[in-house]
C-alpha cells in the first residue's frame, strides 16, 4: 500500500511538471515527456529502451532514472573504464575467510582473491571489484576481499597460488598493472543483497552484492518519497537506525555513475536476498 501511494504521489508531481511547463524543451527532456504523457495519460506504450533499470517493465522508475541519465555527480564518478593502475603485488594466505569487505562465502573454485591498499579501497568502495590483473608472467582475474593496510595506492596482495600465475613466486613483490573489468557471474543475473547479523526494522546493515561495478552508493526510498543516502563502512556494510521493516526500494549508484533501482527487497536477515535488476556493461 504505501509503495502504491508513493507512486500516485509521484505521479501527482509529474502531473505538476507537465501543468507548469516547467520541463525546458530539448531533445532528452522531449523524452522525458513522451514517458511522463505515457505513465500520467495512458497513451501508446512507449519504447522498450526506455526500460532503464532492466526490470522488463516501463514505470515511474525508469521516469526517475531518466531525469537522471546523462547526468551523473562528478562525485559518483570515479574514473573512466578501463582506467589501468599500476602498483606492486606481493601475495599471502588469507582473504578467503574474514576479509574485511566480508563477502564470505567465497571458493577457490569460482575466484582468486586480493587485497587492496587502503588508498584504493576507499571505505569499501572497490570491495567485491572485478580486476585484471597483468605481471611478467601473465593475466589473471581476481575478486577484491580484503585490505592492504600498509600498501601504497595500487598496491595487491594476492592470494599465495595465484601470485605464480602473474610471476615468478620466488620474486616476493613485482610490479603489475590492473583495472575493473564486469563482474562475470553478474552477466546473466541480478544484484543481490546481505543483510548483517543481528539487522532488525530498528537497525540495519545492508550489503549489495553480484554487482556488474563496484558500488559507490546506496539510499533507500523513504515514506515521504524521498531517496536516502546510506552511510558506509569499512567492513562493507550500509547501516541505518531508519530503514524500518521493509520491503525496500533501494537505488543503487556505480562507479561510474549508472544507477538502478530495485524494490521490493525483504529484510531477511538469514539469507540472501535475490535482486531484480543489474547495471548496463
Amino acid at each position: 500500500m504505501m509503495m502504491k501511494k508513493i507512486i500516485r504521489i509521484t505521479g501527482l508531481f509529474c502531473g505538476f511538471l507537465l501543468l507548469a511547463g516547467s520541463i525546458p524543451a530539448g531533445a532528452e527532456q522531449l523524452s522525458v515527456r513522451t514517458l511522463q504523457d505515457s505513465l500520467l495519460q495512458r497513451s501508446e506504450p512507449v519504447s522498450p529502451a526506455y526500460d532503464l533499470n532492466h526490470d522488463n517493465q516501463v514505470n515511474i522508475y525508469d521516469w526517475i532514472l531518466l531525469k537522471r541519465r546523462g547526468l551523473p555527480s562528478e562525485e559518483d564518478v570515479l574514473e573512466p573504464k578501463n582506467t589501468v593502475h599500476s602498483g606492486d603485488a606481493t601475495f599471502y594466505g588469507g582473504g578467503y575467510e574474514g576479509g574485511c569487505a566480508m563477502l564470505d562465502p567465497i571458493s577457490k573454485d569460482d575466484y582468486w582473491i586480493t587485497a587492496m591498499n587502503l588508498e584504493d579501497y576507499n571505505t569499501a568502495q572497490l570491495a567485491g571489484a572485478y580486476l585484471e590483473v597483468t605481471g611478467e608472467s601473465g593475466t589473471i582475474h581476481v575478486l577484491v576481499t580484503d585490505l592492504l593496510p600498509e600498501g601504497k595506492k595500487g598496491d595487491l596482495d594476492l592470494y599465495t597460488e595465484a601470485f605464480p600465475l602473474i610471476a615468478p613466486v620466488e620474486k616476493g613483490r613485482v610490479p603489475v598493472t590492473w583495472k575493473i573489468i564486469p563482474l562475470d557471474s553478474a552477466a546473466d543475473a541480478p544484484v543481490s543483497y546481505k543483510y548483517k547479523e543481528g539487522s532488525t526494522e530498528f537497525w540495519c546493515g545492508v550489503q549489495v552484492r553480484n554487482h556488474r561495478y563496484p558500488i559507490t552508493k546506496l539510499e533507500y526510498l523513504d515514506s515521504d518519497g524521498n531517496f536516502i543516502e546510506l552511510p558506509r563502512r569499512n567492513y562493507n556494510y550500509f547501516e541505518s537506525m531508519n530503514l524500518g521493516a521493509g520491503p525496500f526500494t533501494f537505488r543503487i549508484t556505480d562507479i561510474y555513475g549508472d544507477v538502478i533501482i530495485d524494490y521490493d527487497i525483504p529484510l531477511t536477515p538469514d539469507e540472501i536476498q535475490t535482486g531484480h535488476v543489474q547495471f548496463p556493461e
